[in-house]
């Protein structure tokens, strides 16, 4: 029944995607037949929509299960991470610098320098949004971290089954870990994550692990629900926190020779007794699907990601003249170019501009105990709106901070306005009722 229901929610948010934005980018067979349209925009992040929660789900993939209740949003830190300039929640960059590329439809990303972890640009980047299929970087991390990867495993059926997408993984099938990597990392197979997070001690216990391992690396806008990178109940990160995963895993040299193979034979799997006329799976040549890789002179690799909530997901990096820079993006859009195209664009960006340009920083480990202790519960009343930026919100050159204790200054003001109004109204009743006596 669930899937059904992501089903058609997914159809209805096509539709309206392409009611609302398709006529923008057509292009009419006739030039004279050409109507104006409204040009694309960068989404606006300028009032801090994201500060401590996702934007709201449109399907029911995150309501918890019975009898479970839905997690708080994750505190936020009273310093932002990385650096003062992170507490905006729009566009960074370098004073002095050119503008931004054009057609970026990413809501939130992070151009950094994979080796100095300087960011150099960067839009949102501790807003919170749902990274999709690239948190199997960090379960890529702990895996590396945990499993031998020349032990070999014989696949089951929930393997094979696990929801979303898949490499190829058959019931029976025998598979090294190395291979079960290049699944999750090559063609993002939700059934090398299952068959990884088995061997970790299952689901849950793996995503305690991602959970550690991120708040470990100082990635405090991340809760993974699910070690797939599939929504669920309070999953969150941020396009900062991707840098800091995907930095960490390019100093792992296994890590970052997965992402750079662009083809690999894969395992087959034997026939399942159990169906009729069924027969033996050969193996076949698994490609990487990150297209980055293939169309962008100098990459490194990457992870793409989407699910329906999430929207478009994207981490990837590349070398020029000895200097490799990343991006990360967040709830992006394939209008009005791909998300392998933004990252090109904004790698470019980042190329042109002197190698020491920096906006902040991306933390290192041994920093996490002096960032997690300035970490501030965020009470409910004081989030922010998910919907949207109104007349009477901070300016774009707002903190984010600023823009939670402002939420929460109002609630102190109207509560203090409507008990001065009651005592008002008590005092004339109060009044009448002497008049009366009298």
């Amino acid at each position: 029944m669930k899937t059904i229901i992501r089903v058609a929610a997914a159809l209805a948010a096509t539709a309206v995607l392409f009611t609302s934005a398709g006529p923008a980018h057509a292009q009419p067979e006739d030039p004279s037949t050409a109507t104006t349209t409204t040009p694309f925009a960068t989404p606006d992040t300028d009032n801090c929509p994201y500060a401590s929660s996702p934007p709201p789900a449109i399907d029911l993939s995150e309501v918890p299960e019975p009898g479970e209740s839905e997690p708080d949003p994750l505190p936020v830190p009273a310093d932002a991470v990385g650096g003062a300039a992170f507490s905006r929640c729009g566009t960074i960059t370098p004073d002095g610098a050119p503008p931004l590329p054009a057609d970026i439809s990413a809501t939130g990303w992070v151009l950094s320098d994979l080796d100095t972890g300087a960011v150099i640009a960067a839009k949102d980047p501790h807003g919170r949004y749902r990274p999709a299929s690239t948190i199997k970087i960090l379960l890529a991390l702990v895996a590396l971290e945990n499993l031998d990867l020349n032990t070999t495993i014989v696949a089951t059926a929930e393997d094979a089954d696990a929801e979303g997408s898949a490499v190829g993984i058959g019931k029976g099938g025998v598979y090294s870990n190395f291979q079960l990597m290049q699944g999750l990392v090559m063609a993002s197979g939700n059934d090398a994550a299952h068959a990884l997070a088995a061997q970790l001690g299952g689901t849950e216990a793996t995503v305690e692990k991602m959970n550690t391992k991120a708040e470990e690396l100082g990635a405090l806008d991340t809760r993974t629900a699910t070690p797939s990178g599939l929504d669920g109940p309070g999953m969150s990160s941020s396009a900062y926190d991707l840098a800091l995963f995907f930095r960490t895993a390019m100093q792992n040299p296994t890590f970052a020779q997965l992402i750079s193979t662009e083809t690999v034979q894969f395992p087959g799997f034997p026939k399942d007794p159990t169906v009729p006329d069924d027969v033996d799976r050969p193996g076949f040549t698994l490609s990487n699907d990150n297209q980055l890789l293939y169309n962008y002179d100098g990459a490194l690799g990457g992870k793409t990601g989407y699910t329906d909530d999430a929207r478009q997901t994207f981490v990837g990096g590349a070398e020029k003249n000895g200097r490799r820079l990343a991006v990360t993006i967040m709830k992006g859009d394939v209008l009005p170019i791909r998300p392998w195209e933004q990252a090109a664009r904004l790698l470019d960006y980042g190329f042109a501009l002197p190698p020491a340009t920096s906006v902040g920083t991306l933390v290192q480990p041994d920093s996490v105990g002096d960032v997690t202790s300035t970490r501030t519960a965020v009470p409910n009343t004081a989030a922010p709106s998910n919907s949207g930026p109104t007349s009477s919100a901070p300016s774009g050159s707002s903190e984010r901070a600023s823009a939670l204790e402002s939420s929460g200054d109002n609630a102190i003001r109207i509560g203090i306005g409507v008990i001065g109004l009651l005592v008002v109204i008590g005092l004339v009743l109060w009044a009448r009722q002497l008049g009366r006596k009298r």
